[in-house]
Parts: structure tokens; sequence; C-alpha cells
């Protein structure tokens, strides 16, 4: 196959330097050696399997951005970036560690106690626990503010009581960090992050794991919690009502993050395309030797090249300190449109072939069309852009 990477034959952004171009073929090589021949069984088994994580973990895919006192690899999010690209390029994207590295393991350096750092991070990075994020709620799901899971102060625990949805990792994880109502009474201000050690968790129960269109063999999931029992230091943060603020801050990372697997797929989308189309014939000719396939191809790149130089330069600002919400917000909603315009146009030019699950556009068709829905709807991103104007 065309190599995914070079598809747009753009040179490396300035933060891509040699180790993270290292770091990207590294985790291209695991994932092709250790995750795609087993790809297929973990799609229709609907879940992946820990010894996978594991050997992630040992591998130096989890948690590479976090200190390395804390059991990470040191770097920055242009490390997570490389892994999260790898992911899509090499066609494994169900596999759900960007998540776990991007998402979950941030809130924990950023909020957390040094206790809470040292005792939860290290065994992040080695896989030991699989992280995930239970914001959404059967009724509240970009609505953040809707949240109606409760926890009330119980002595030194609190006494959780509510409902998640759409949770990704959601079968996997033993580590969930929860967001609740603290005090109703006070809106978005009564909101608050709790860790969920769910091994050791009385109450709490996981419900089925959720039959999706695409990324199959992501576990996603229902979680229930009913008067489970969590310790007070599992609090993020140092004071009660801090969720909300935490959840907006770390909120620009979670769409670039998306961003990032869009791009991703949008070049192998072309890649496995451009192989597709000069290998095939039709009407005595190769496919790609017709003008409408040419053009067609030609104005494909063109998107997906002016996608590729904003993130890259959404990257640059987000290493500087700089990605606002609004940006992050655009980059979200903009290459995840795009993500789907694009493959749903190469699986047009792979014919009646495309439409058949043993071809990988097929799949990426599938697993593309959340992208616009979770991280806060494109339509939601819309909203955020426009109070800017």
């Amino acid at each position: 196959m065309a190599d995914p990477q070079s598809v747009l034959g753009l040179s490396r952004p300035d933060w891509a330097g040699e180790d993270v171009a290292m770091l990207y073929d590294m985790a291209s090589r695991f994932l092709t050696e250790e995750i795609a021949p087993h790809y297929e069984a973990f799609e229709k088994a609907e879940i992946f399997d820990r010894a996978s994580w594991e050997k992630a973990g040992a591998a130096g895919l989890l948690c590479a951005s976090m200190p390395e006192d804390h059991g990470g690899a040191g770097g920055t999010y242009a490390h997570e970036s490389a892994i999260i690209e790898a992911i899509s390029h090499v066609g494994v994207d169900g596999f759900g560690i960007a998540l776990h590295n991007a998402i979950v393991a941030p809130y924990i350096l950023h909020y957390g106690s040094e206790e809470q750092k040292q005792r939860w991070l290290p065994k992040l990075a080695s896989g030991e626990l699989i992280g995930a994020i239970a914001m959404t709620e059967p009724g509240a799901g970009s609505d953040l503010q809707g949240v109606k899971t409760r926890a009330e102060k119980d002595g030194n625990h609190y006494r959780l009581n509510g409902s998640k949805t759409f949770i990704t990792n959601g079968q996997l994880a033993n580590l969930v960090i929860v967001v609740a109502k603290t005090d109703p009474s006070q809106g978005a201000k009564g909101t608050s992050l709790i860790v969920v050690e769910t091994d050791e968790a009385e109450g709490f129960e996981r419900g089925r794991n959720l039959d999706k269109i695409g990324l199959k063999s992501n576990d996603t999931s229902e979680l229930f919690f009913n008067d489970v029992r969590v310790p007070t230091a599992n609090l993020l943060g140092h004071e009660e009502g801090q969720g909300f603020v935490q959840l907006m801050q770390q909120l620009p990372q979670e769409r670039l993050l998306i961003g990032a697997q869009a791009i991703a797929m949008i070049e192998r989308a072309l890649a496995v395309t451009i192989d597709y189309v000069k290998e095939r014939k039709a009407f005595g000719q190769k496919v790609i030797d017709f003008q409408n396939t040419q053009f067609k191809l030609a104005e494909l790149k063109t998107e997906a090249t002016v996608g590729r130089v904003f993130y890259n330069d959404c990257v640059a600002r987000h290493l500087a300190g700089n990605l606002d919400t609004a940006t992050a917000s655009m980059v979200k909603y903009w290459l995840t449109d795009l993500q789907c315009k694009v493959v749903d146009e190469c699986l047009q030019l792979h014919g009646g072939y495309g439409y058949m699950n043993e071809y990988p556009i097929a799949r990426m068709y599938r697993d593309a069309r959340v992208q616009r829905i979770y991280g806060g709807t494109n339509e939601i991103m819309k909203l955020v852009i426009a109070r800017t104007l």
C-alpha cells in the first residue's frame, strides 16, 4: 500500500522532530506485527483483550506524554499524535489507547494530587489500569451541564448514584473518571470529577457492550453506579465544584485528538484508493486513467493537504499553550466532516468492491461516522465558534 504518511507529499512539521518520527515508526511496526494480525478477531468479539493493552504498555505506547517519574515517557502531545496517527494509518482504529493516553491520563496529571499521580499513572502506563471517562448520560450528551449522576458526601466517602452511556473502553476500564454533581443546586459549578477504581467498587455494574455501526473492536458501554462508595480522596482537584472548569480546560486537546484521527484516516483512505485505481481495470483501461478519477482524487488530495496543514498548525499552537477552544472546535468539526466526505468519495471510486467488508475502505466508511458526534457534536462545535463572532 502507498504510505499514508507520505501520500500528501508534505515535509514533516517542526513539532514532529526526530524522536516523534522514531516513535511513529516504532508504533507502526508494533501495531502491524502485534495488533493487526488479531484485529479481525477483536472486531468480531467487539472488544480487545487485556494482553494487547499490556503489550502496548511494555512497548512504551501508553502514557507517552506523562512524566517519566510517573511511569510515562516524558513526551508531549506531539508524541501522542504520532501514536494516534500510526493507529489509523495501520488501520486498527478500534484500539482505544488514544482516549486512555491523551484524555484520561492528562486529567490525573493536571488535577490529581501527588499521591493520586503516583498511585494511578504508572499503572495506566503499564496497562494494568485501563482508563475511561464517564461523561455522557442517557439524558445528557453534549450538554455536560445536564449531568444527573450524584455524588453525596458520607463521612470520608462519596455515595455515587447514576448511569452513564456510550463510554469508550467501558467493558475493559478499571479506572473511570466520573462526571458527577456534588452540589446540584449550583448547576455547572456543582460538578466534580471523581475517580472510581472499579475492581474494588461495590454497586458498580457494567451494562451491555453497545452494538455500534462501526469501531466494533472498541468496547463501548453503559455503566451503572448504585450507591458506590468512593473515598473522598479520589476527588480530582483541591475542592468540589471544579469539574466543569476542568472539563472545559481539557476539551481542546480532546478535540485536537479527534482531528488527528480524522486526518490520519483521510490519508489512509487516499493511499488505499490510489493503489486500487492503479490496479483495477474498467472498459479496457485502468480506473486511474479516467479523467473523472484523476479530477476527483486531485480534489481530495487538495482538501486533505489543507486539512493536514491546519492540523499541524493546531498542534504547534497546542504545544505552545495557545490553542483556544474555538480553534480546537474548528479542527474537530472541519476535519471530521472532511473525513466522512473523503472516505465516501474513495468508497465510490472502488465501485461495488467498496461495499464489501473485505476491502479496508468499507470499514473506514463505518468507523468514520461517529467522529462527527463524540467529543461534542459538530453542531455544538459550530455554536462554540459562533460565540467568537
